[in-house]
């Protein structure tokens, strides 16, 4: 049995309510919040960023697209290629805007998380540290 935290129910509905719009778990905001109050005081703003921050990938159509997976807020930043600049909510919101691009004449839909790839030198999918963080 996992060990439980009490909070008052506004507080509760606060978390449920941030979970939704994350597309999360309760327990993965609630860890959230736990990690981002836990950076030590001299950690610098700069290190916790790119601490946060994962690059990746994906290979379309011939064209290679660039992007940061933001861990916190699961954004992806378009880094480079013709969608540079553009920030996406989600893996798959990002993963549509690529196939949208390259390919209009097909259905768009694309799991995100299966779509990019880690720019590590791993080549793993973004899905591996998903519900690691």
């Amino acid at each position: 049995m996992s060990p439980t935290i009490e909070v008052d129910e506004q507080t509760y509905r606060s978390i449920e309510f941030a979970a939704r719009m994350g597309n999360s778990t309760a327990g993965e905001v609630v860890a959230r919040l736990v990690r981002s109050a836990s950076v030590p005081p001299s950690a610098s703003k700069e290190g916790a960023e790119k601490e946060r921050r994962v690059g990746v990938y994906v290979d379309y159509e011939g064209h290679r697209t660039r992007g940061n997976y933001d861990r916190d807020t699961k954004r992806i930043d378009i880094t480079s290629g013709p969608l540079a600049g553009q920030s996406f909510k989600t893996p798959t919101g990002a993963a549509r805007a690529v196939v949208a691009y390259y390919k209009p004449d097909v259905n768009p839909n694309r799991n995100g998380w299966s779509f990019w790839l880690l720019d590590d030198g791993s080549g793993g999918l973004l899905q591996t540290i998903r519900h690691s963080e």
